[in-house]
């Protein structure tokens, strides 16, 4: 029989790893779509600015694999549906005849917008160790730099 304090520090591990299995899913998530605007933007810059984007998104999802296997997890794989259903959206929507950029903008800030939103989420709700917490309060701050300059480029749009 489990003593109060195993069941606490294992109920605390349970909520640790289901959230960073969440944060990794939506990472995944966010660089299909980035992936998907690279490709079908018409600006070179904007081009670029989504590949820099979606290689971000790699990175953050390779930290928290990184931090599931120190925790003893198997990561969960890449989920191919909502990163499929949100690439035909996206490409419906610019072929639609609108300005192809200015649609990817607004879908890629709509993305990060959700992304800072779970994140936040996540943070208020489980008690992460410090290295944990500090990597995801680091890519929280990078998200809210990409949201600032998704707005700055629609702006010159």
């Amino acid at each position: 029989m489990k003593t109060t304090r195993e069941a606490a520090r294992e109920e605390n591990h349970k909520d640790i790893t289901h959230s960073l299995q969440d944060l990794l899913e939506k990472n995944y998530e966010t660089e299909k779509i980035y992936r998907t605007a690279s490709d079908r933007a018409e600006n070179t810059s904007l081009k670029d600015f989504f590949k820099k984007q979606a290689v971000s998104k790699n990175h953050f999802a390779t930290e928290i694999d990184k931090q599931l296997h120190a925790l003893n997890e198997r990561p969960k794989e890449p989920d191919s549906t909502m990163g499929g259903v949100k690439k035909t959206w996206i490409n419906l929507k610019t072929s639609m005849g609108k300005n192809a950029d200015e649609v990817l903008l607004k879908e890629c800030l709509s993305g990060e917008k959700n992304s800072a939103e779970e994140y936040e989420d996540e943070l208020k709700k489980v008690n992460f160790p410090a290295n944990i917490d500090e990597m995801l309060n680091s890519h929280l701050a990078e998200i809210r730099s990409t949201i600032t300059q998704i707005r700055s480029l629609e702006d010159l749009l």
